[in-house]
């Protein structure tokens, strides 16, 4: 049912091209673009969770994950955070074939995993 919701919200994919590290939880890349001096990070989910969502969309494809920095806020080490997950020859319900698809959400995140206490904007 999940992998079905999460197909439901998929859309375009983004860059394929750009250098990818491993990674079996999301939270690395998230850590790691609230450090980069331009806000991002980038890399492929590996693990079960990584082949879990390969079975249940039909494909092998890789699934790409791109973090980006929206906000910095004056709390130190926190950011509002995009986080995209992408993927190739996604096999939706109900649709023919597959295709590049794509999911984006944005969350407050801090270098501990919690959401900042504040969301005031550094200056």
């Amino acid at each position: 049912m999940l992998i079905i919701a999460f197909a439901a919200l998929l859309q375009a994919t983004g860059d394929s091209t750009v250098p990818r590290k491993a990674v079996v939880n999301p939270r690395e890349l998230m850590i790691e673009a609230i450090d980069a001096p331009d806000g991002s990070a980038h890399g492929m989910l590996t693990g079960e969770m990584a082949d879990a969502l390969k079975r249940g969309f039909g494909t092998t494809a890789p699934l790409r994950i791109d973090v980006t920095t929206l906000k910095r806020y004056r709390q130190e080490g926190c950011r509002r955070l995009n986080v995209a997950f992408s993927q190739d020859d996604v096999r939706s319900p109900g649709a023919p074939g597959g295709g590049p698809r794509r999911i984006d959400f944005g969350i407050d995140y801090c270098r501990d995993g919690r959401p900042p206490s504040s969301r005031a904007e550094a200056e």
